[in-house]
């Protein structure tokens, strides 16, 4: 896939790489085994099981500890995404129409991985059903949307989660999804796409040199667009265990006695 066809048709071409990127190996997140990974440090069993079963928000986990959590997994998959860049960029010049494709798919891959966790830790429910369907695509899209900083991305996200804050449910994305906004994005995706393919084309243009190049330079892209939908999805009221706690408490407090 080259830039100029990526810049051709910018929305749906990120779209067919988003679904190429979401089919490679280890980019799908199991949302159980992720949270009870990322939350053993911080959390008791039954806070855990309850993540589980519910969601963080919900088990009444400190935003302080899906906050370090976060972090952990940010820092954990920038190595690794700057790493593999960097192997890509190692061919040189001569291989460049096989290297820039699969580093594009593997970049936007990491992208999915980090996505997915941190909205699983942030309360959103499995964004994966047995297939990529249009909701899982369309959630993908805006959670990317946020990491580039499009502002229709960040808006449509925000209405989404707070349909989900009074719906948790996976059931509740397909019915939130506003599709003309997510196609918009994805627009803006594809466009974006284009340039990093260009730059990271030039970065590996000169052997070894380019592998060191391309790394740093995936690397200083990825991390700031990580913690910034960190920030977003942590801001949002699904996320707040205070305000699901609250209400669970409520809804599950015995009556009053009659006067």
């Amino acid at each position: 896939m080259s830039g100029n066809e990526l810049a051709q048709s910018p929305e749906t071409t990120f779209t067919a790489l988003l679904m190429a990127a979401a089919e490679l190996p280890g980019v799908r997140i199991d949302r159980t085994a992720y949270l009870q990974s990322a939350l053993k440090r911080f959390c008791s069993e039954d806070e855990i099981r309850r993540a589980v079963a519910e969601s963080p928000a919900a088990a009444g986990i400190p935003r302080e500890f899906l906050d370090r959590a976060a972090n952990e997994s940010i820092n954990s998959e920038g190595l690794r995404t700057s790493a593999l860049s960097a192997v890509t960029g190692l061919p040189g010049l001569f291989l460049l129409p096989a290297a820039v494709p699969a580093d594009a798919a593997q970049y936007l891959g990491h992208m999915l991985r980090i996505a997915q966790m941190l909205a699983y830790l942030y309360s959103w429910p499995d964004l994966f059903d047995d297939d990529l369907d249009d909701a899982a695509k369309g959630v993908l899209t805006l959670l990317v949307g946020v990491m580039v900083d499009t502002a229709a991305a960040g808006a449509a996200v925000e209405k989404v989660a707070g349909l989900l804050a009074e719906d948790p449910s996976r059931q509740t994305l397909t019915k939130a999804l506003v599709y003309p906004v997510v196609a918009r994005v994805a627009g803006c995706l594809g466009l974006e796409m284009a340039k990093q393919t260009f730059a990271r084309s030039v970065s590996k243009a000169v052997p070894i040199l380019g592998a060191v190049v391309s790394g740093g330079f995936t690397l200083a892209t990825y991390l700031p667009m990580a913690q910034r939908l960190k920030k977003h999805l942590a801001g949002l009221e699904l996320s707040n265990p205070e305000h699901r706690v609250v209400n669970a408490d409520f809804a599950e407090a015995p009556p009053a006695d009659p006067v």
